[in-house]
């Protein structure tokens, strides 16, 4: 199944420098929705809906009842009061799930649970706690307490308090009617919507199914979290960051380990991972130093005549972005199915920054939710900071941010360095500041892009 056009040949772009919005619509012009499948109620939990779903009958299905109490008729309770209680005689009990009820005629009262069917000839339910429980015996709430007689009767009840009509009763058809529109497509299937679905009696549902997403890091320095740091080491935490952003975003997301500086290694990994991807996305490599081997790796494996493997289909494009972190960016497919793939660059923020800007709307567009809900969404908020925030004139800078959508300001947590992965745990938002602007003051009205 293809989810992605190529480029035509796998290249980099020397010289040109690509805007944010030129790399975004590069992509999500290139990715397109999976294809869809019927899955079972929980696995279609996260997935989008591709048509329109009908209710086949109403909900509920039968007028029943809200409380535990007594069916009843209007006119046997009129005018009950403490001092002068209604005297029903009780024919009968009537359970939730229960086929056939008792009619309830004039003087009679039918014991009823919360859920069962509303007996024949009953108007309303009056709760166990305005009656006497039955038998005179005094108030009691258990609709257990007493059994019935042999002739089916259980005595008597004394009603302390008139009932209108319909009081208690869920009508049928007052949730949905047979005929209504339970759910709409383009709908994402979560917990209400999945009982929705079961309340209606579909076990079934045809939908986009999440898209799979596997996340590879690179680099020689990286170490799993848990093992011990040598010198030069550190922590591989870009994989574990993307690939939580990628569930994020609702995707079924796959780490991979860290693989090392070696572009022979890079592609057999990601061979390996072709069979259970529909997006790949690499972080690290994508520079100009000596060891970037995801750009190494991938502008070489173009081979029209090689079949299957990496190189069959294949076509990755490696950029510069007028941006702030992110300037190296990778774009392409790679496989026989030309499975897309997004290489990142290797700094944290960078990578993260990235991934919500080109990543997040690729994963939503493959979901096949509508465009307009893809990215994240933005806001405006007054800047709040001490001095003037200075960006690189030319490039579309993204501070980490607070965002108080109460007072409808923000403002910037820690710097600019694209190292600096503790202020971004404590970041919601993205501050941007525009390719045009090289400074902005204190209190001035910035578009926000909002993580949380």
């Amino acid at each position: 199944m293809s989810s992605a056009t190529p480029p035509a040949v796998s290249s980099t772009s020397h010289g040109q420098l690509w805007s944010v919005d030129e790399h975004l619509d590069d992509i999500l012009s290139s990715v397109h929705p999976l294809d869809p499948i019927e899955l079972q109620l929980l696995d279609a939990q996260g997935c989008v809906l591709v048509e329109d779903v009908t209710v086949p009958v109403s909900l509920p299905p039968f007028d029943n009842s809200s409380m535990d109490g007594y069916a009843v008729r209007v006119a046997d309770v009129a005018g009950a009061s403490e001092e002068f209680p209604a005297v029903l005689t009780v024919i009968g009990d009537v359970a939730a799930g229960q086929g056939e009820q008792p009619t309830v005629g004039p003087g009679q009262a039918a014991r009823i649970m919360t859920g069962a069917p509303l007996p024949p000839g009953a108007e309303a339910v009056v709760p166990v706690e305005w009656t006497d429980g039955g038998l005179g015996a005094g108030p009691v709430t258990s609709m257990t307490a007493h059994s019935a007689a042999p002739d089916g009767a259980s005595g008597e009840v004394r009603v302390h308090r008139p009932a209108e009509a319909r009081a208690h009763v869920r009508a049928r058809g007052s949730d949905v009617r047979a005929g209504d529109k339970a759910l709409a497509a383009g709908t994402v299937l979560g917990p209400p919507q999945i009982a929705l679905l079961a309340a209606i009696g579909r076990g079934s549902v045809r939908v986009r199914p999440r898209p799979r997403v596997v996340v590879v890091s690179t680099g020689s320095e990286l170490v799993q979290p848990g093992e011990q740091l040598a010198d030069g080491q550190i922590y591989d935490s870009n994989s574990f960051a993307l690939t939580a952003a990628a569930r994020d975003a609702g995707a079924l997301a796959y780490r991979v380990g860290a693989v090392a500086d070696d572009a022979e290694t890079l592609r057999s990994t990601i061979e390996d991972q072709l069979i259970r991807a529909d997006l790949i996305v690499t972080t690290g490599g994508v520079s100009v130093g000596a060891y970037d081997v995801v750009k190494e790796a991938l502008t070489a494996v173009a081979d029209p005549d090689e079949e299957g493997g990496l190189g069959a289909g294949s076509g990755v494009e490696f950029r510069k972005l007028a941006m702030q972190p992110g300037k190296p960016q990778g774009f392409g497919s790679v496989g026989p199915d030309h499975t897309p793939l997004l290489a990142l660059p290797g700094n944290p923020v960078s990578s993260y920054v990235s991934f919500e800007l080109f990543v997040r709307p690729a994963v939503r567009t493959l979901m096949g939710l509508p465009a307009e809900s893809v990215q994240r969404p933005r806001v405006r908020a007054r800047l709040t900071v001490d001095k003037a925030l200075t960006s690189p004139a030319g490039r579309r800078q993204f501070l980490r941010g607070v965002y108080d959508a109460e007072a409808g300001t923000v403002a910037p947590v820690g710097g600019s360095g694209s190292h600096l992965i503790a202020a971004l745990a404590h970041a919601d938002a993205l501050i941007v500041v525009p390719e045009d602007t090289a400074s902005v003051e204190p209190g001035t009205d910035v578009e926000v892009v909002l993580l949380g």
